[in-house]
């Protein structure tokens, strides 16, 4: 695990996010792009034997109290050996943000995100969703 902005192979990243995730597929490289850039916090995970990403996390934050987890996944083959979990512990539990309020949207790993304190959110949480077909 690594918190370097640096060291992310963003390559390696975005063909994770536009070939496998079910998430964001309406961003374009350079939006990516900036979004790695302007992340308030960075998670790789990497291949012991290679260097090589493995997973990947990233946050935005307002810096004092309330951060979201964005573009949390995991490469096939590091699925299963708690490279997942290691990466939310890093980013929420280890990081400047371990005491604030953490927000996601996600379709799966409800368990994983259990784990760490997430919940469906209570009364005091609102959303207005993204239009269907965004502008």
């Amino acid at each position: 695990m690594d918190d370097s902005r640096d060291r992310v192979d963003r390559d390696a990243v975005w063909d994770f996010l536009t070939t496998q995730a079910y998430w964001g597929k309406w961003r374009t490289r350079e939006q990516f792009e900036r979004q790695v850039d302007q992340a308030w916090r960075v998670v790789g995970a990497y291949r012991k034997s290679d260097g090589g990403q493995l997973g990947f996390a990233r946050a935005f934050s307002d810096g004092v109290g309330s951060a979201y987890l964005a573009d949390v996944f995991v490469l096939p083959e590091g699925r299963g050996h708690g490279v997942g979990k290691a990466l939310v512990r890093v980013m929420v539990e280890e990081g400047p943000g371990r005491d604030f309020r953490w927000m996601l949207h996600t379709d799966d790993a409800h368990g994983l995100y259990r784990s760490f304190g997430f919940a469906e959110p209570d009364n005091t949480y609102m959303e207005r969703p993204r239009p269907e077909n965004p502008a």
